[in-house]
């Protein structure tokens, strides 16, 4: 019985990179010409989220998303949860129907096609070095003035198995102050037991979503950054414990 698990693993994560790449060579052309200037982002958005659908819906995983508040239409915002799958790129861009850009790591780009959309279309940064993570604030900055909400996964990265939810770095919540936008807090229940990093794991089911009420900025200054970083993380973490009774 045991073979047949990791046989249906090994089937598994080769299907999802299929479905990560069959939209992909489908939307080419549409992709392409929806990248060619900086406001038609909202087309390759829109593409995106199609793109997503179909990776979770093809991975069997059947997301159901609670909202507390709803983002306004033509708002900036920061969008922030907690990390724990390569499925989470896909649940954020279903679950948020405003334009975003993420903002993530460097590496992603070397995947083949993927990779060629994901550096013309996110904010890169390289966490070990102090010069890529201020050329995101630059990059940040422009993209809100234009209108666009930003995405951060607050944890720097996908925390090890064994860790609930991660410290949260002061990047997001800085940027948010500084521009003065609300924070959206999302909690993922399942993603790390649907379709994390191991690879002899995970499996079809259900991905629950819990979008917060939001944190607003207003007022605040960057000495409020700590105290808004650690009221998110509180909100998220509890919510967390929550799921998992």
């Amino acid at each position: 019985m045991i073979v047949f698990k990791y046989i249906f693993w090994v089937l598994y994560r080769i299907w999802f990179y299929i479905l990560v790449t069959l939209p992909i060579l489908i939307f080419f052309p549409l992709l392409l010409i929806s990248i060619s200037k900086e406001s038609w982002y909202p087309l390759f958005f829109k593409i995106a989220r199609i793109w997503a659908k179909c990776i979770l819906i093809g991975m069997g995983f059947v997301y159901k998303i609670e909202r507390e508040q709803t983002p306004e239409k033509d708002k900036s915002y920061m969008f922030v949860a907690n990390h724990t799958s390569m499925a989470d790129i896909m649940l954020m861009l279903v679950s948020i129907k405003n334009p975003f850009v993420f903002v993530g790591k460097a590496e992603l780009a070397k995947i083949p096609l993927f990779g060629f959309f994901y550096k013309r279309t996110c904010i890169l940064v390289d966490r070990s070095s102090p010069k890529s993570r201020q050329a995101v604030f630059l990059r940040a900055q422009r993209r809100l003035k234009s209108g666009v909400s930003i995405c951060i996964f607050p944890e720097g990265g996908v925390p090890e198995e064994h860790i609930v939810l991660d410290e949260f770095k002061d990047g997001a919540f800085r940027l948010a102050i500084n521009h003065q936008i609300p924070i959206v807090p999302l909690t993922f229940a399942d993603n790390k037991k649907r379709f994390s990093y191991t690879f002899f794991s995970g499996g079809p089911g259900r991905m629950r979503v819990k979008i917060h009420k939001f944190l607003s900025t207003e007022g605040l200054a960057i000495a409020d950054t700590r105290p808004l970083n650690d009221n998110a993380k509180t909100i998220i973490l509890k919510q967390l414990q929550q799921f998992n009774k």
